[in-house]
């Protein structure tokens, strides 16, 4: 027969899973927090013009598309 009193019997074997579990639980969380990163420029007040010369800037957008999407943003 199994003696399962070494590791405080099935209680203590009831513990660790819900030790284990609750691990993986806030793991997933921080990782899914990590994931999502800082918020859109967007959600952190900057203009659309901003977002454009930012975009710009970064070589993201050539200068016509730049000049074109600024006359669209002030028509």
């Amino acid at each position: 027969m199994h003696d399962f009193h070494f590791f405080g019997g099935g209680w203590m074997m009831i513990f660790w899973w819900i030790l284990i579990i609750a691990f993986v639980v806030v793991l997933i969380r921080i990782l899914m927090k990590n994931s999502t990163g800082n918020p859109p420029a967007e959600k952190q007040g900057e203009s659309p013009l901003e977002i454009l010369k930012r975009r710009y800037a970064s070589g993201e957008i050539t200068k016509k598309e730049f000049e074109e999407r600024k006359k669209d943003l002030k028509d």
